[in-house]
């Protein structure tokens, strides 16, 4: 038995099987040497890989041709060519006659040295094509492990996903019939995949150092979601434990239910506004039945994540309109594209920015990437005629930035107009204080704005500056410091001063610890995950106002996170026993 130490990102407990995932940007494709009898047999291999992407290249296509019309799927046209192209396959067959090397090898050679060759040219065409070269060879090495293949469309129920790291879009992917829980090698408490498995209400143990060196397929394993442990081999007398520990964690959970049928009141009679973040539409139902009254942050870069073409307007405002129906005329904010940094752009740049996170992300990425942000307004502003929508602007650093994406509602509002397609002509438009440079010009941001909307995770991330993804600093990253406690008292009082509603919506707010201390800087709507609302409601039922503030007055004048987040725990499990026994705090 040996047990390793994580992050914890998702809570629950786990007994399963592992299936490991090898990280697809860093295939490990081993060169190998074969006899010269074994040539003709690898060969025959590469044929069978290459033939079976292209019949898979022409489902593609026909898919694509169907829902996003013959133009856009001619992408796929493009990639059956490469793989028929002589130039192409001469250089592969040619390697393991005369090499006398496996075919995996050969494939990732050819391919890899094609792609630099790409990158390299001074049109920007042929630069564009290096994630095609780069899919093409993934694709054909895929089918040459035809076991691996088999194995991760057929898992069993159970399985718990170990990787380097997964993309969003990977972590959203998974069949949750079968899928258990994940373990990851890399990542932060509040890295993008973290935040999908707690909307997923998938367990998940992030940041475990030396993870793939220590396990193998089929392996039995205990994911610990709470104390951010992994149990490999566990013994029957802890598999026993774990067992108990899930059917107490059910019961709780069918206790907290009840919780989402009662109104989020203060004990002093206080309403708080408690709304959902949500990155896929079929989450709202499980946002109301948890007891939420709208979403409060709908992150539509997933519409990005999950796809291999870039949405197009239909796509967006399909998505919208299925989450207003969803709703049933119960508010939807939606943070417009949020890409950059940790998410996609930079797997699509052959020269990946040096620092994502102060780069080209976020409102900047939309501001110089207009056609895509135009599509998506427009999009919004289309879906808005079906029920109540606000729009907000992510990680918006000064006046011009907000004044620009709100000159480009105003633009296709005119458009809309000329066409006679309907449309909310009083949409709310907010933005996302994420950057302490925003937080301290709340007051001059306030006379422009509809609404404020505090983004903890980020906010926290600039102001300390820890990199929220980085294992190796994760202890550092605290939402509970004095300085960014100060920071949103400085937001919620420029807020009241200008009648601006300001609300919560980073994944700090979903700690009722956290939680507590918003309540008493002044915010009086925040929103969480929807597994995280009943907890929430228990908190604040459970709580005044008038004691959050003490609270929150005296963490904020502490010299450390430590004090504080010390000083915090040691009251509130005074205050409200039932929730902070045993809960950490900051």
């Amino acid at each position: 038995m040996q047990t390793l130490r994580g992050i914890p990102v998702s809570p629950g407990f786990v007994i399963g099987r592992i299936f490991v995932i090898e990280d697809e940007s860093r295939p490990r494709v081993k060169k190998r040497n074969i006899d010269l009898a074994d040539i003709p047999a690898e060969l025959e291999r590469y044929e069978f890989a290459r033939n079976a992407s292209i019949c898979e290249l022409n489902e593609l296509h026909k898919t694509a041709a169907d829902e996003m019309g013959k133009e856009a799927a001619k992408i796929f046209l493009f990639h059956i060519g490469v793989l028929c192209d002589p130039t192409v396959m001469t250089p592969i067959k040619k390697m393991i006659e005369e090499d006398q090397v496996n075919a995996e090898y050969a494939i990732w050679n050819t391919f890899n040295t094609l792609s630099k060759k790409f990158a390299s040219h001074p049109d920007s065409t042929f630069q564009s094509k290096v994630d095609d070269l780069r899919d093409l060879a993934s694709r054909q090495l895929g089918n040459l492990d035809t076991k691996k293949k088999v194995s991760i469309t057929n898992l069993n129920e159970g399985t718990v996903i170990a990787a380097r790291d997964l993309t969003p879009s990977q972590t959203a992917g998974f069949d949750r019939t079968k899928v258990a829980a994940f373990v990851t090698a890399l990542g932060g408490r509040t890295s993008h995949t973290a935040i999908v498995a707690g909307a997923l209400n998938l367990p998940a143990v992030v940041g475990v150092k030396g993870l793939l060196a220590q396990v193998s397929d089929g392996q039995k394993i205990i994911v610990d979601g709470q104390k951010g442990l992994i149990i490999l081999d566990p013994d029957e007398e802890t598999i026993e434990h774990y067992h108990q520990a899930q059917i107490r964690a059910r019961q709780v959970s069918l206790s907290l239910h009840e919780y989402a049928k009662l109104p989020a009141i203060t004990a002093d009679g206080v309403r708080i506004t408690l709304l959902g973040n949500i990155e896929f539409a079929h989450e709202i139902d499980q946002v109301i039945n948890d007891g939420g009254t709208g979403i409060g942050l709908y992150r539509t870069e997933f519409l990005f994540l999950t796809q291999r073409a870039k949405p197009t307007e239909e796509d967006h405002y399909r998505a919208y309109s299925e989450c207003v129906k969803h709703l049933k005329g119960k508010p939807l904010t939606i943070r417009t594209i949020d890409l950059g940094a940790d998410k996609y752009t930079q797997s699509q740049e052959e020269n990946p920015e040096r620092n994502p996170y102060l780069g080209l992300r976020s409102i900047r990425y939309c501001l110089v990437h207009q056609d895509i942000f135009r599509t998506q307004l427009r999009a919004i502003l289309r879906a808005s005629a079906h029920g109540p929508i606000k729009v907000m602007f992510p990680l918006v650093t000064n006046i011009a930035e907000f004044r620009t994406g709100k000159y480009f509602i105003r633009e296709e509002m005119e458009d809309l107009d000329e066409q006679g397609v309907a449309y909310d002509k009083d949409i709310e438009i907010g933005m996302m204080v994420e950057v302490p440079a925003a937080a301290l010009m709340a007051g001059s941001f306030a006379r422009e704005v509809d609404f404020f909307s505090i983004g903890t995770n980020d906010l926290v991330q600039y102001t300390l500056a820890v990199d929220r993804t980085n294992e190796r600093v994760a202890s550092l990253y605290t939402p509970i410091h004095p300085a960014v406690l100060k920071l949103i008292r400085d937001v919620t009082r420029a807020g009241r001063r200008h009648e601006v509603p300001v609300s919560c919506c980073g994944q700090s707010a979903a700690d009722p610890a956290f939680a507590a201390l918003l309540l008493g800087l002044g915010v009086r709507t925040i929103s969480a995950t929807g597994s995280s609302l009943p907890m929430l409601k228990k908190t604040i039922r459970g709580l005044t106002v008038s004691r959050c503030e003490r609270i929150a007055k005296k963490a904020i004048s502490f010299d450390s996170e430590a004090e504080a987040a010390s000083y915090v725990r040691s009251r509130l499990r005074k205050l409200v026993p039932e929730v902070f026994d045993g809960r950490p705090v900051g």
